[in-house]
Parts: structure tokens; C-alpha cells; sequence
């Protein structure tokens, strides 16, 4: 479905874009990374699925089936879960919005139809009515260091609050430094919805602005940087959208054994590419040592600071000073993208590498 507001000077997302139908950027995509890092933009994302979920039993329900715990989800609250398959590997990720009654699931698009299938599939005798809401609500995400004055928000309040004439908006905890929210707008209002945001301050940005910006933060997307055996704990989930503590679901076995054992068999990085490389690495790409491959491209995008970066999934045993090639790209990992006990060991590395010229 291509977003209407995609007629007020937007280029379109490529077609081979989990964007497609909505705005790629408005002219310059770079200052829109800018605004996004020093004001307030707004983002075009009413491609995003979105699945309703009324009924009393509707969080006891949801809670048996996801990785995380909902039974104590209090109204007005929202967060992140996982729907995994049987060996722990994430099949769906769910940003979740409790509020009157109901809680309401954004997800990627390609994948709700399954979703709400598997959901609907699942009820049996529980009082939850999981049906399809993308034709009720869309998503307009505002991000910047302004975004909290311009939406009038508290900086230190997180949650979810119903909006004026219907719909909602949610704010979650972001990555330090970071501000961010996300309208779920009545569809049909979504014109006028955009006019109050930009009129009010927030500079119209594309997806291109976003994902810049969610790369550098490291923050995963379903379907793009996991692929059919991503476990959570190769790309930070653990804590956000899997409860440690809670009962039995589909896939605890592996998300316990992983926990306790440590040491996933790959890690999330963020990688830097060869700008002058004659094109670029594709999403689903092999990222190769010599000519092996040792992980997968994710979500590749040109940042305005960083130049050509990407999210990739590796092999654990590569050492953060490899020489890898992304694609037609050579490639480096950014150590400032592992986890602190990697960059420990990464340290230790170096310092037995230089002790032992």
C-alpha cells in the first residue's frame, strides 16, 4: 500500500525495500540525518503492520505465547516481545501498547499476515480477539533531541497515552542520548497529522534518515538483520523484548541454556564499508574471510557522518581485527559495536598480539 503521503515531494523507497510505499527521503537525505541528531523529525511509517488485540484474558494469553512477561503489563504501559520457534529462533518481533482494553502489536510488514494468522490460530478458549488494525491506525515516528518539546512530553516519562480524537502515543526507553516517539494516528487523519508535526517544527524525513540512525544505534529489525537461525541473543534482545523470569513459552528451553552457557554462536556488529568499493554489499550478502564466509549483511545505508555502514551477524570466533569483505565491499568491524566483554577480550588480544612480536 503506498502512503499518501508520499505525494508531497518524497522519493519512494526502491522497490526491493522493506520500506516500499512509503517515503525513501524529501531531497537531502543527509540533512535529514542532521535534524534528526540536533532538532526533531518526523517519519513517514504507516507501512508498518499492526495487529489489535481486545479481550480480558488478552495479556495472559499473550504472555503464554511470547518471550516476554505481560501478565503485570498495566494499562497505559508498552514494551517489546519475540515469538520464537521451538529452538529459540525468532520467528516475529512485536512492539506491544496496552491502553483501554486493548493492546495493540506493531510489527514488520512483510510478516503480520502470519502473525495474526498464528494468533488467531491460538486463541482456543481464551477471551482475546486478535484482528487485523493496519487500515485503522498508521505510524508517524518523531526522533531528536527536540522531539520532547515539540510532542510536549516529560524527557524522563515513558508509556503510552491516548491521543485526541483517537489513537495513541508511545514513548520507550531509546538508546542514551536519543529522543523518540511514535504516533499511532487514525489512518484516515494521517495528512493532517503530518501538517500539525511539520508545521509545529519537526522536518519531514525519510526512511533512508531512519535506519541510518537505528544502525548506528545498533538496534536489530526482524527479517533484515536476522535471518531463519537468529537466536535473541546475537542481537540484543535479551532484557528488551526476552524475560529471563518468566514461565514456559515456545523456545525457553534454548533462550535458558544460551543465557547460562553464554556465548551465542554470533554477534551483532556494526560494520564499516569501503566507500570507494564499485557498489555496494545487498542484505542476505556473506561477509567472508579469505573467501569464506563467516556471517550475514543486514541493513546496509550511507550515514552522514559515518559514510557506508551495515549490521551484520558473524561468527563469534572472528577477531574484531579481521580483515572481512562485505559483498564488494572490504570491510571493518567497529569495536565500539561489541558487547563490553568482547571489547575486553578484543583489548587482551591486541595486547598479546603486540607482547608477542
Amino acid at each position: 500500500m503506498t502512503s499518501p503521503l508520499q505525494t508531497q515531494g518524497a522519493a519512494p523507497a526502491p522497490e526491493n525495500s522493506p520500506d516500499a510505499g512509503v517515503a525513501w527521503h524529501y531531497g537531502d537525505p543527509f540533512a535529514e540525518q542532521r535534524a534528526a541528531s540536533t532538532a526533531a523529525v518526523v517519519v513517514d511509517r504507516s507501512n508498518r503492520g499492526l495487529i489489535a488485540v481486545p479481550g480480558a484474558d488478552r495479556l495472559s494469553w499473550l504472555h503464554s505465547l511470547t518471550s516476554q512477561h505481560l501478565t503485570e503489563l498495566a494499562d497505559g504501559e508498552g514494551t517489546e516481545a519475540l515469538l520464537l520457534d521451538i529452538n529459540g529462533r525468532v520467528e516475529h518481533h512485536m512492539v506491544l501498547a496496552n491502553l483501554d482494553g486493548t493492546t495493540w502489536i506493531d510489527t514488520e510488514a512483510a510478516g503480520t499476515e502470519a502473525l495474526l494468522a498464528y494468533l488467531q490460530k491460538m486463541v482456543f478458549w481464551a477471551d482475546a480477539q486478535p484482528r487485523d488494525a493496519h487500515d485503522e491506525l498508521a505510524m508517524l515516528s518523531v526522533q531528536g533531541p527536540m522531539a520532547d518539546q515539540l510532542l510536549e512530553l516529560p524527557g524522563d516519562v515513558y508509556g503510552v497515552s491516548a491521543l485526541p480524537g483517537g489513537g495513541y502515543v508511545r514513548r520507550m526507553p531509546a538508546p542514551e542520548g536519543s529522543h523518540a516517539a511514535d504516533l499511532l494516528v487514525p489512518r484516515a487523519e494521517l495528512g493532517q497529522w503530518w501538517a500539525r508535526l511539520t508545521t509545529a517544527g519537526a522536518r519531514a524525513a525519510g526512511s533512508w534518515a531512519f535506519e541510518a540512525l537505528r544502525v548506528e544505534a545498533l538496534r536489530p529489525r526482524a527479517g533484515v538483520d536476522t535471518d531463519e537461525r537468529t537466536i535473541p541473543h546475537e542481537v540484543g534482545w535479551i532484557g528488551t523484548a526476552v524475560h529471563l523470569d518468566k514461565g514456559c513459552y515456545r523456545g525457553q528451553e534454548t533462550i535458558a541454556r544460551v543465557h547460562n552457557l553464554g556465548k551465542p554462536p554470533r554477534r551483532m556488529v556494526l560494520l564499516h564499508l569501503d566507500g570507494s568499493a564499485d557498489g555496494r554489499p545487498e542484505t542476505g550478502d556473506d561477509v567472508t574471510v579469505d573467501g569464506r564466509a563467516v556471517g550475514r549483511v543486514g541493513t546496509v545505508v550511507d550515514h552522514h557522518e559515518l559514510g557506508p555502514i551495515a549490521l551484520a551477524l558473524i561468527k563469534r570466533s572472528v577477531p574484531v581485527d579481521t580483515e572481512l569483505r562485505a559483498g564488494p565491499c572490504a570491510a571493518a568491524i567497529d569495536p565500539a559495536s561489541l558487547a563490553e566483554e568482547q571489547r575486553e577480550q578484543a583489548g587482551r588480544a591486541a595486547v598479546s598480539k603486540l607482547r608477542g612480536r
